[in-house]
């Protein structure tokens, strides 16, 4: 597995893709951090694996939608001196 920073990755596009091509895995950093992973297409992901080894499951149901915002006037800082004035 190789880690490269962007610039190297960019000067080098079709040579590093090749090296995916061929089974290879690179690790891309922006200022020495990790940022991306590029693997050959239709490898297992981490979880795929979990999976197949039973260590974990894919959900039973579709995620439930998330709620409706509250509605408020004011900002956070007023709402929060609002509550602490109540207790």
């Amino acid at each position: 597995m190789d880690t490269i920073g962007i610039r190297e990755l960019r000067d080098g596009l079709s040579r590093h893709l090749a090296d995916v091509r061929e089974g290879g895995e690179i690790i891309v950093t922006d200022h020495g951090k990790p940022i991306a992973r590029i693997v050959p297409f239709g490898s297992e992901s981490g979880l795929e694996k979990l999976v197949r080894e039973g260590i974990a499951r894919r959900p039973t149901s579709p995620r439930r939608p998330l709620p409706e915002p509250i509605k408020a006037n004011g900002t956070v800082s007023d709402l929060l001196e609002e509550s602490r004035g109540r207790y």
